[in-house]
């Protein structure tokens, strides 16, 4: 079959085939932001945040690479990936609605772990989406469009409860184990809009048929067995590795309990002890002559293309810091810069306010910086690019610590925007061009264990050591953040980018 190329997308195909991420970064933004507020007016003391904080993270573990997997696998009327955009939508604005009435601590933390799941489900198959959507030479503008409205619609998320407050005068206090009206009416209004946007992209792209895609990669159509049945899995690896990762995970659970560690540390030894049961589980249908879903998932996640393995390294340090970042802002700053610790206090909400203001920021200056990255990157390269561009988010991360006037740390967040805007730009780009384009999905998904895996990390020590190490101080959680994002900066330059093709020396 002679390769059809993919035709270039204009710059409003292109804005169409994003918008949705108006909407899912509209719940995060309002997420990162008032979550831990939430949970500090239900009574929540800072060491426990880290730990409710955990949703978010094995949600993006579980929901990623299934969604991603289903969808490589769905064509129905609404397309390959849009029947998932709309699930995840629907649920996502609903929790949105319910989260800020929650009248105790342990729902608010189930709704979250709701909202994220949801989140997740309309996220994953939006970054498989430019993958299908746009040839090679292309890939790099368009997750640079993903970008610019990821941050662009973070500004005005982050800034709800502040712009009600000051501009609207919505109360930005309420009694103990209530939710501030501020905080309320800024997620009902998130509800809306992530529907909407999402919405937007549905109706406006039409997705590329199983066929269209064929003729993209020069490909005739296969059999279903030769579908399902174009690996081999070794059993008896899977069966000793299995084995040796429960028993690491039973030593471990062991260790934690005699020693008395962080309880948060438990999520890595059950983790472990999870990962090494479906190794098992796969081994077993796999000897049954089952080739599809939980096989080849693990088939799949034990093969990964080099590029993807050699890139998570640098994902782990960079998404540490975000992590520690998203968990500590509001406590850092409230203490730090403001004085109080006590979220009774005006003082203690004027602070949780100012920090939705520098979310706004960093995400407003990777709005703009979104544009310049494909600038730099034809110059430089993306791993370059990458580099330049973490060293820069690290030190803007770090310098919280040293900052004591409120106002200059927007200084701090215009260098942390400009590693942001890479984050979610570059490791993306890099990897839409060496994963099979159909497994884009599946592959997207797992990339996630790596922004995933950290965040547990994080969520797992920070809090044991931010009360015993940092004796209580969160800004040092955020002075840690900065060193190892400053790391990955240094892990990336690894990575030898080659005309869009990604290898490694």
């Amino acid at each position: 079959m002679i390769t059809r190329p993919k035709p270039r997308l204009s710059f409003w195909q292109l804005w169409n085939m994003s918008f949705g991420y108006v909407g899912i970064q509209f719940g995060f933004a309002l997420q990162n932001a008032n979550v831990s507020r939430i949970f500090e007016k239900l009574g929540a003391n800072l060491a426990e945040i880290p730990i409710l904080w955990i949703a978010g993270p094995v949600t993006g573990l579980l929901v990623q690479p299934v969604v991603g997997y289903l969808s490589d696998k769905t064509w129905n009327r609404l397309g390959r990936r849009k029947p998932y955009f709309l699930v995840g939508a629907i649920c996502a604005s609903l929790a949105l609605l319910v989260m800020p009435n929650s009248s105790a601590l342990w729902f608010a933390a189930g709704m979250l772990w709701i909202m994220d799941a949801s989140i997740n489900i309309t996220m994953e198959p939006m970054r498989a989406f430019v993958g299908d959507m746009l040839p090679d030479d292309q890939r790099t503008t368009g997750f640079a469009v993903q970008t610019f409205f990821i941050g662009a619609s973070s500004v005005i998320g982050s800034l709800l409860p502040w712009l009600l407050t000051n501009v609207f005068h919505v109360a930005n206090t309420a009694p103990d184990g209530q939710v501030t009206d501020s905080v309320k009416w800024s997620f009902y209004l998130g509800g809306v809009v992530y529907l909407g946007a999402v919405l937007w992209t549905i109706f406006s792209v039409k997705e590329y048929s199983p066929e269209q895609q064929r003729a993209f990669h020069g490909e005739t159509e296969p059999t279903e067995k030769e579908a399902a049945g174009q690996f081999t899995l070794k059993t008896g690896r899977y069966y000793g590795m299995g084995a040796g990762l429960i028993a690491a995970g039973l030593i471990l659970s062991l260790i934690i309990r005699q020693l008395g560690w962080d309880k948060g540390l438990y999520i890595l030894s059950f983790g472990a002890c999870g990962y090494g049961l479906l190794q098992v589980v796969a081994a077993w249908r796999y000897r049954a002559g089952k080739t599809r879903g939980l096989v080849e998932l693990m088939h799949d996640l034990n093969n990964m293309p080099r590029p993807m393995r050699q890139l998570a390294l640098a994902q782990v340090f960079t998404w540490f810091a975000l992590f520690a970042f998203f968990i500590y802002a509001t406590a850092a700053v409230a203490s730090h810069h403001f004085g109080s610790s006590d979220p009774r206090t005006a003082l203690y909400n004027e602070g949780a306010n100012w920090v939705g203001v520098l979310m706004a920021v960093y995400n407003g200056v990777a709005a703009i910086v979104a544009f310049v990255l494909p600038v730099l990157a034809r110059r430089i390269g993306r791993v370059g690019t990458h580099a330049v561009c973490l060293v820069i988010g690290g030190c803007g991360l770090g310098s919280m610590y040293f900052f004591k006037d409120p106002q200059w740390l927007i200084v701090s967040m215009i260098g942390l925007g400009v590693g942001w805007a890479s984050l979610l730009t570059m490791p993306y780009a890099i990897l839409s061009s060496v994963v099979p384009y159909r497994k884009m999905g599946v592959y997207m998904g797992m990339f996630n264990f790596f922004i995933v895996i950290p965040q547990i990390l994080a969520a797992a020590v920070l809090g044991l050591l931010v009360r015993t190490v940092f004796a209580g101080h969160a800004i040092n959680a955020l002075l840690l953040g900065g060193v190892s994002m400053i790391v990955a900066a240094a892990l990336t330059l690894r990575v030898k980018d080659d005309g869009g093709k990604a290898h490694f020396q």
